[in-house]
């Protein structure tokens, strides 16, 4: 048993975790964040829209946000998977609310915040998942300027892709890979008509090359670049434990919370790719931001309550 009781764990530490434990830490608070080393943009060489950071490599983001955060000595650092968290009982603990668990050894805490992430679930395209976040991308904000007005293609997943292929003929010559997903009606043909959008009805076979689709009906078109809607899951299953409301998102549930990044459970702040529908490394920051500062008022209210 760690015997020290933190004002506050942060599960996840990639730019949401960070950006609250930034909070936290300048608050001069006891900060714990423990992260596995999974972020959600690790297959992309090159982050973008995120003032003074366009075009650097995330990874660097990340290991300088962690490098400044860790500075501060109020903060520490667990590198492992958290395994388990749960509220305690009252009195359990003297002032701890919550335990988390990593690799059996258990840690205590008065507040929760919770960055774990999403993953992705790959379209299952022969070729595609190897080349995730090199050519083939989810989002035109972040890659869609790089393709320097190329032929641009849309492996469609379900009619939710229509608004893939009508935002994309602002970045290049655009083609929607319908791919057996779904029938356009005739609203929707008219709009792709109006962006100028040409429709492929053959299945994609297999994705070669950079970004070469093979169809089925043996063509091969190429493209600078292919998106592709992936559904989502949280990454973790501690939203689960704790019973958290979820809410369901385009492409899959994320973590209800309030405006102030609260979620249902008294004590437990969300933030990040799993507690909002849109998702980039500024909006991450952002939410941890508020998740740190609304711990923070958490903790102070607590204080004055309790005497």
């Amino acid at each position: 048993m760690n015997d020290t009781i933190y004002d506050t764990i942060i599960i996840g530490g990639s730019y949401a975790g960070l950006s609250a434990a930034l909070q936290l830490g300048r608050a001069r608070r006891q900060v714990l964040v423990i992260d596995e080393g999974l972020r959600r943009n690790r297959f992309a060489a090159h982050s973008h829209g995120f003032l003074t950071q366009d075009g650097v490599d995330p990874a660097a983001i990340a290991a300088n946000a962690r490098s400044q955060v860790m500075t501060y000595p109020t903060v520490q650092w667990l590198s492992g998977r958290a395994d388990m968290a749960q509220p305690l009982p009252a009195g359990t603990r003297a002032g701890a609310s919550f335990q988390v668990t990593v690799a059996d050894t258990p840690y205590l805490s008065k507040t929760l915040i919770l960055a774990v992430g999403l993953r992705d679930v790959l379209p299952g395209i022969d070729g595609l998942a190897e080349r995730w976040g090199k050519s083939v991308f989810h989002c035109p904000y972040c890659h869609g300027y790089e393709l320097n007005q190329g032929r641009i293609g849309v492996i469609a997943g379900s009619e939710l892709s229509m608004h893939h292929a009508l935002m994309l003929p602002d970045w290049g010559p655009t083609t929607l890979l319908i791919n057996d997903a779904f029938a356009p009606n005739a609203d929707q043909l008219a709009s792709l008509a109006a962006r100028r959008v040409t429709l492929e009805r053959s299945p994609v076979e297999a994705i070669t090359g950079h970004a070469d689709v093979k169809l089925a009906d043996g063509q091969t078109l190429s493209f600078s670049g292919l998106f592709a809607l992936a559904p989502v899951e949280i990454a973790s299953a501690i939203p689960h434990q704790l019973g958290l409301d979820l809410e369901q998102g385009p492409l899959g549930a994320i973590i209800k919370t309030d405006p102030m990044k609260q979620t249902s459970l008294p004590g437990v702040f969300a933030c990040g790719d799993a507690a909002r529908a849109m998702a980039s490394v500024a909006l991450a920051v952002a939410d941890g931001n508020l998740a740190g500062t609304s711990a923070h008022r958490s903790l102070m209210l607590d204080a004055i309550s309790h005497g």
